[in-house]
This record gives structure tokens, sequence and C-alpha cells, in this order.
């Protein structure tokens, strides 16, 4: 009989094991790359082997030799930052999990040996956990739906990073441009400071006006000094999230923001945005799992330990000849106390708090894309008002008091008020795009995903309590 049993238990086994998955060539990287590719068009690399190292670095080097736009700035981070290949890392640890899930339990195999007064007993057992091999295909189903979940997040974190880097690049940039402005801008400040200075020693220009002039210059180089602190600071970022070390610091930056595109017509933005955000594709994902969960549970709720054992004895004793004895041990819970009702509810309340947190994540979803889009447009509108009407105004008025001042129909200070007011203009000019720059970016993160976690994060819901157990895993 034990001998029938052990065959069982590892004909069971072998079944099992047909069944298994194995490690995919690329820990489940082709799915990230998909996603990625579909979303932001660029490449992804999980680092491995010096081999794969040296290309990326060789990779990194080529980009980072000429002056950086947005898009090969996301490029180098999707390949150098080390934190991204810590989400592919924890992917590669969820794939583990995966296959760990589809195993059938090892089976146990004790040998006891008892002797005394010339006598001996020798026992042998094989114990296999027959609850763990029955349920063995919907825990690796429910495995896959995990995994899946691993492979979103990874792509989630991607995404992020694109994000992170568009807006770190956009901010740098604007300040480069901030900084060209305001060095120009005080060139011309202690030009016409030194000039007051001069016309006050021969009595043409009064303390007053001195001070106007001199408090001007003042104030745009404290300004200066404060665009070129934020323009570095903004550039360190960048440098961080593209994760460059001492030999990539130098990389060059263009000196002003690109011009404005034209904007784009998104009538279905809602739609859009729930059909392709990723953090919802996860949820719903989970939801899946927790549903398949709960079934299992409902299954196993009375039973929950399982094991045959198979026995073979061997007794010899010095008085009479050596006799065998086979038969089978059963160890199975009774449920008396608990018949499942806790696990079957922790499971369905589990799974009622993933899907209305999934209904709340979709309603927030479509709210967070038509708030994006009014953004877009609305800072479009903004950035474009300055260049098609403020700005030439602008150009229109300075260029109108140069020829009056030419002319000695008005005075210096005019034409220095003057100059103040476009500067302004000019700075809110650059404000204004470098707004819309970073409304594009947030438009495309509310439709894709890959913004700022959301308030519970993007782990799995715990659901430890809703599983059965997993057979001595």
């Amino acid at each position: 009989m034990a001998h029938h049993l052990a065959r069982v238990l590892l004909v069971l086994g072998a079944l099992s094991l047909s069944g298994c998955a194995a490690f995919s060539p690329d820990s489940g990287m082709t799915a990230v790359s998909e996603l990625t590719s579909q979303t932001i068009k660029k490449d992804v690399a999980f680092v491995r082997t010096a081999e794969g190292a040296g290309a990326v670095d060789a990779r990194v080097r080529q980009l980072l030799s000429r002056t950086l736009t947005a898009e090969t700035a996301v490029q180098v981070a999707l390949l150098n930052n080390k934190g991204l290949q810590a989400a592919y890392n924890e992917l590669a640890l969820a794939e583990t999990d995966l296959i760990e899930q589809s195993l059938p339990p090892n089976p146990v195999f004790s040998v006891s040996r008892i002797s005394g007064n010339g006598a001996s007993e020798i026992e042998r057992q094989v114990v296999g956990d027959i609850l763990a091999l029955a349920t063995l295909p919907f825990r690796s189903d429910i495995a896959r739906e995990r995994f899946r979940q691993a492979q979103l997040r990874a792509a989630l974190a991607t995404l992020r990073l694109a994000a992170d880097v568009r807006r770190a690049y956009v901010r740098a940039v604007a300040g480069n441009e901030m900084v060209v402005l305001l060095t120009d801008a005080k060139a011309t400040a202690e030009s016409t400071a030194q000039l007051a200075v001069k016309l006050g020693e021969t009595g043409s220009v009064n303390k007053l006006d001195q001070a106007r002039e001199q408090v001007f210059y003042a104030e745009t180089t404290a300004d200066l000094a404060t665009a070129r602190q934020a323009a570095t600071s903004a550039r360190e970022k960048l440098a961080r999230l593209m994760g460059l070390w001492d030999d990539g610091l130098d990389f060059r930056l263009p000196n002003a923001l690109p011009p404005l595109p034209r904007p784009q017509a998104l009538p279905s933005i809602e739609a859009d945005a729930v059909a392709h955000r990723i953090d919802l594709q996860i949820a719903r994902l989970e939801l899946t799992a927790l549903a398949k969960s709960l079934n299992l549970t409902e299954a196993t709720r009375f039973v929950t330990l399982l094991d045959l054992a198979g026995i073979s004895r061997r007794t010899q004793d010095p008085e009479s000849a050596p006799f065998r004895e086979r038969g089978f041990d059963v160890q199975f819970q009774i449920p008396i106390f608990d018949g499942g009702e806790v696990r079957v509810r922790q499971a369905a309340e589990t799974y009622n708090l993933a899907f209305n947190r999934l209904t709340e994540r979709a309603v927030n979803v479509r709210s967070e894309a038509r708030d994006a889009y009014r953004v877009y447009r609305s800072t479009y509108d903004i950035a474009s008002h300055y260049q098609r009407e403020i700005l030439p105004l602008r150009k229109i008025i300075t260029e109108e008091m140069q020829l009056r001042f030419s002319s000695m129909q008005v005075d210096i200070f005019a034409l220095l008020t003057e100059a103040r007011q476009r500067l302004a203009s000019l700075r809110g000019a650059i404000d204004a795009r470098q707004n819309f720059f970073l409304a594009q970016s947030e438009l495309q993160t509310a439709v894709n995903g890959g913004g700022a976690p959301a308030a519970g994060g993007d782990n799995p819901t715990n659901i430890a309590a809703a599983a059965p157990a997993d057979g001595g895993h």
C-alpha cells in the first residue's frame, strides 16, 4: 500500500511539473518594452551582464555627445537610471514568485530507526500535501495575474521616470533662457546706472532718479543670481534623473525653449485615459486576481490541511523472523471551531475594498484627464498670447521710444522705464512657455499614466488572509 501511495504522489507531482512555468529569457521585459514603445516611443534595457552594460554606456555617450533635446534626455534616463534598473530587478523577483507558485510542493521523505535488546525497527514515510497539489492550477493562475501586475508596475515606473525627466528638462532649459535674458538686462542696467551717476555729477539728474537707476541695477543683479541658482539646481536634478556620473555632467542644453507647437485637439481625452492608464490596468488585474482568490478560498474553506503519507515499516527481532508492515497516514484539519467563515469574509471584504478603490481611481482618472487638458489649452493660449500680442507690441513701443529719444522728444528715464516694462514682459513670456511645456507633459501623463502615485500607492491589496495555504512553499 505504501509503495502504491508513493507512486501516486510521484505521478501527481510529475503531472503538475508538466504544466509548470519556466523562467523567461528576459524576466518579463518584453511586455514592458512593448508598453513603453507604444506610449513614449523609447527603448528600455534591463542591464544584467557586462556586455549589456557596455552597450548601454556606448549608447549613452553617443546621446550625450550632442546638445540634448527632451527626447534624448528621456532616452538617456531610461537606459542609465539605476533606480529604474532596480524596478526591473523587482520584476525579475516577481517572476521567481510566479515560478515558485507554479511548482508542486516537494514530498517529504523521512526515515526512523529504533533498536534495543537486539531488536530493531526501521520506518520509512513519504508525505505529500494533497490539497496543495489539487489547488496548484488555481494558485498558478493567480500568480500569473500577479506577475502581469508586476510587469505593469515596471512599465509605470518607466513612464514616471520619463515624465520626471521631461519636467526637469523644461525647467533646466527655461532656467538657461532666463539667465541669458537677465544677463543682458544686467548689462543694460549697469550702463544706465553709470550714466545716471555721471549725469548726477553735472547736476542734470537728481538723487531720486539716480537712486531709481541704481536700485534697478541692484535688483536685476539679485534676480540674475537667483536665476542662475535655479538653473543650476534644475540641471543637477536632470543629471540625477539621467543617472550621470562625473564623466557625463558636462552635457549641453539649449539656451531657449523650442517654439510653441500646434495645440492638440483631444475630444475623447477621458475615454483615452480610462483605456490606456497603466495604473487602472494594474487595479483591474488586482481585482481579477482577488476574484480568483475568493473562489479558491470558498472552495477550500472547510479543508485547509490534507496530508497523505505512505508508510513502510520493517521490524527485526532475534527471536523471530523479520517482518514488514505497510500502510498510510492521512492528516486533515477538523473544522470544529473555524469553519472557514473568517477567511471567506476576509477575502470578500478585500475584494470589495479593491473594487471600490478601482472605481474611485477611474473617477479620478477621468477628472485628472479633463483638468490636464484644460490646463494644457489655457497655458497654450496664454503663451501664444504673449507671442502674438504682448511681445510684438512691446517691440513696437521700444522702437518708437528709441526714435523719440533720438529726436529728443523723451528723456533717458522714460526710455529706461519702458526697458523695465519690456523686461517684465519677456520674463512673463518665458514663464508662460515653460508652463505650457510642463502642462504638455502632464497631459501625456494623465492619458498614459506615470504621475505621482495615488493615495495608497500602487502596491497590490494585501490578500494574505484570503489566500489558501501554499502547500509548504
